[in-house]
């Protein structure tokens, strides 16, 4: 039997390892989308230091730009050719790097995507990743428990990441409306409820620029919000930015998913009501571990209980907690946040 992964599995790994394994030699790639987001130099971090103490070897590389699939491309059949066993990757594009993973995998490499799925998400051998939906879910949650009876006549806007509706954008945003008690009719589509409790959705491109943006859009149909979503804490700092040169950054809840400890400091200092932390360190040594399972003993990642993909783990951050959630305060999450 295929051994499941697991946090406590995996965690354990490096002190499993005995020295006869460490003797083989394995080499991982880590590819991400760009070397200079947060996100992703903890994640090197993180596949360095379980490269370390597994004694493999780590190639990293990345994408020039957000978005530069070539680099990416580039930096896989430069894997291959080196004799790579394993190669996780955050890809840059989904669907036109998907080639080139098929060559990898049809020459023996084990692929594994990390944060973002490929698409179709069976074109990588195992997907490790946030329950983006769950993080959503629970600072919907939250924010349904924190309004009390006020939820019932909430006026939220939500402002998303961009018009693409990419799986993460939609999984947050869905999940934050259901954890909030409203009805989805398309769970796969962003925009189609019809709860007249949203005053609206607009797009942020992720940036604190564009989350004051579409802030101020919204603003100006209802100026009586009163709840804001966001696809992550920099949107939200816009968001607040927004919010606080109309006079009404006090009036109004700001929820959001990510754990940068930027955004974690927005909880401390009251920009961000609650926040949904992420751990890209953890993913990164969880796929690190799920390689050198495969190049040892041929083993390969299995999908979580009822999920398509490895649970990487997500954290309730709030520093006001409701008693039906399991949180973590913002000092506790500073301890663990990433950026």
């Amino acid at each position: 039997m295929k051994k499941t992964l697991s946090a406590l599995t995996l965690g354990l790994a490096a002190t499993l390892v005995t020295p006869s394994l460490l003797a083989d030699e394995v080499l991982v790639g880590l590819i991400t989308k760009t070397n200079t987001n947060p996100f992703f130099v903890k994640m090197r971090e993180g596949a360095q230091a379980q490269a370390d103490a597994l004694g493999v070897e780590l190639r990293t590389f990345a994408g020039r730009f957000d978005g530069d699939n070539d680099s990416q491309v580039q930096a896989i059949e430069n894997l291959v050719s080196s004799g790579a066993q394993g190669i996780l990757i955050t890809p840059n594009d989904p669907v036109a790097v998907v080639p080139a993973i098929e060559r990898a995998r049809d020459a023996g490499v084990l692929v594994i995507a990390l944060d973002t799925p490929l698409n179709p998400a069976d074109a990588a051998d195992a997907t490790l990743a946030t329950d983006n939906f769950k993080a959503g879910e629970l600072i919907g949650e939250w924010a349904r428990s924190t309004m009390g009876d006020a939820a019932d006549s909430a006026r939220i806007a939500l402002l998303d990441l961009s018009t693409s509706e990419i799986t993460v954008d939609v999984a947050r945003n869905q999940g934050f409306l259901q954890g909030f008690g409203i009805d989805l009719n398309d769970p796969n589509d962003i925009g189609d409820e019809d709860d007249p409790r949203i005053v609206g959705n607009d797009v942020t491109q992720g940036s604190e620029e564009g989350g004051r943006r579409a802030m101020e859009n919204l603003l100006q149909k209802d100026p009586g919000i009163n709840l804001v979503y966001t696809i992550n804490e920099p949107a939200a700092a816009g968001a607040h930015e927004a919010l606080k040169a109309a006079g009404q950054e006090d009036a109004v809840l700001i929820v959001s998913v990510d754990g940068g400890c930027p955004g974690v400091r927005n909880v401390a200092d009251g920009v961000i009501g609650a926040t949904s932390m992420q751990f890209p360190l953890r993913m990164a040594s969880m796929g690190v571990d799920s390689i050198v399972e495969y190049a040892r003993n041929g083993e390969r990642p299995e999908a979580s209980d009822g999920l398509d993909f490895v649970d990487t783990g997500v954290e309730l951050i709030t520093d006001a907690p409701v008693a039906e959630l399991p949180s973590a305060s913002s000092a506790n999450g500073l301890e663990t946040c990433w950026g």
